[in-house]
């Protein structure tokens, strides 16, 4: 499987961040502003994993979430979410609404790269 990750976050730090942090690693990053940017994206060249903000202009998220999971094309790609909702309740809905895994902002660069890691074992 090849090692690429859509980042969707609207801060262009958090979304700079990530991609450097992952390419570091060895993925292929893509990068998308909000969720309609990562739909587009999505369709154009579904990738294995992708790092989804909750908080987005014109499509939050969860909204996007939603749709990957519902559709038999991409239903199949793995979602972390990062937010910085970070009760319990913000990570159980994240995860009920079919995200593989879910992450706090702010979080440690290492938290990150092992929840990417572990969904391309």
């Amino acid at each position: 499987m090849k090692k690429r990750v859509l980042v969707v976050d609207d801060s262009a730090t958090d979304r700079q961040l990530v991609t450097t942090l992952l390419q570091k690693q060895g993925y292929t990053v893509t990068a998308a502003v909000d969720g309609e940017d990562a739909l587009e994206k999505i369709a154009a060249e579904p990738p294995p994993l992708i790092v989804l903000d909750i908080i987005l202009p014109r499509m939050n998220g969860y909204q996007v979430l939603r749709r990957l999971k519902s559709s038999p094309e991409t239903k199949d790609i793995k979602v972390i979410l990062v937010s910085s909702k970070g009760q319990d309740a913000d990570r159980y809905w994240g995860l009920r609404q079919g995200a593989d895994d879910y992450i706090a902002k702010p979080y440690p660069d290492e938290a990150l790269l092992n929840a990417v890691a572990k969904h391309f074992q």
